[in-house]
């Protein structure tokens, strides 16, 4: 399980979590602004000047999400995470990696009044030898203050909140593990921005290898491998919405639209809405071609090659039964087409 403190600049988060994890059995300090740190050293310099802040680098967030999962399959128990996060995209990206690997993540906000969080930013001394850098990071804290006060609404929807005008961190630390205790934390689940507001149409394709192994991606954003594709967009046609998802996510551009498998009607459960769901052939994939699959990290993990029995322990079980009948659908043409005479095999 993983506790996220967030808040402000300033409001307190480090040394409550210092404290919380006292107060918490079995339970690991993981502190992110370290993975910035290290990739200012690895990174080159060109690639740091792209961005003024190291949330903005797709590899920060891939690899927050990485080192969390490798600390709890190392140590087990709770990571407490004291880290500011604003951008609701973030959020999301982070949040979805940690819940599609199965790791509850549990979100608090520290929110002291305005005029005690600036207080405490003009009391932060940062360096007590260099004036000027103590300057800088409270200049930055000052300026975070109304992207704060912008993202507090969804915050507020998504975390449970407390009230540190006039507690101690230890009095925090407290607080927060109360409502651990009590469930007034509760487990975020997959969250996504803008949520859907009505059924959709999605479409998804199969690829092969030459074992007929069938491709799968590991998303960042929901739990369970899945489908390379995604939703249909108004007004365009389901095998073309597959070809257009396959060449953002993969870099792999069809010269003919797949052929369909399945159509399926996933009932809406909420929050899912459910909706029409396709599922098209985009045929056998070579050593070479996979090998140049590219990856939008914030939205794909990874991909594998996997047998039908593999994906059974991948995918959820909807998914898992839609492959099934694409599976079959597939087995049936190609006999078909052999008895008709008919070359068959893909790209």
């Amino acid at each position: 399980m993983i506790v996220w403190i967030n808040g402000a600049f300033s409001a307190g988060k480090t040394s409550a979590a210092c404290a919380l994890i006292d107060l918490i059995p079995n339970s690991t300090f993981y502190d992110p602004e370290l993975i910035g740190g290290g990739l200012r050293e690895l990174l080159p310099q060109k690639k740091l000047a792209e961005v003024t802040d190291f949330q903005d680098l797709p590899i920060w967030r891939r690899l927050v999400v990485d080192t969390a999962a490798a600390l709890l399959a190392e140590l087990s128990g709770v990571l407490v995470v004291p880290m500011t996060l604003l951008r609701q995209d973030y959020r999301d990206e982070i949040f979805g990696g940690l819940a599609s690997r199965r790791i509850p993540v549990r979100h608090v906000l520290l929110s002291p009044e305005e005029t005690i969080l600036r207080r405490r930013i003009a009391e932060r001394e940062e360096c007590a030898d260099d004036p000027e850098h103590s300057e800088r990071i409270r200049q930055w804290a000052y300026e975070h203050i109304e992207p704060y006060r912008a993202a507090l609404e969804w915050i507020t929807a998504d975390a449970h909140t407390i009230d540190t005008s006039a507690l101690t961190p230890y009095e925090t630390a407290e607080r927060i593990a109360e409502a651990l205790r009590t469930g007034a934390a509760g487990e975020c689940g997959i969250v996504q921005t803008p949520e859907p507001r009505a059924e959709t149409v999605a479409s998804g394709v199969l690829f092969f290898d030459e074992q007929d192994r069938v491709l799968l991606v590991d998303p960042t954003y929901k739990p369970g491998w899945e489908f390379p594709g995604g939703v249909v967009e108004r007004g365009e046609a389901p095998a073309q919405a597959g070809m257009r998802e396959v060449a953002e996510e993969l870099g792999l551009r069809l010269d003919t639209a797949p052929r369909l498998l399945v159509v399926d009607w996933e009932e809406p459960k909420p929050p899912a809405y459910g909706g029409l769901r396709f599922l098209f052939d985009g045929g056998r994939l070579c050593g070479e071609q996979a090998a140049r699959l590219l990856l939008p990290g914030s939205e794909l993990r990874g991909w594998r090659f996997v047998t039908e029995e593999e994906a059974a322990g991948m995918l959820p079980p909807t998914r898992f039964e839609r492959l099934r009948w694409a599976l079959r659908a597939r087995e049936r043409s190609t006999v078909l087409n052999l008895e008709a005479g008919v070359p068959v095999g893909g790209r």
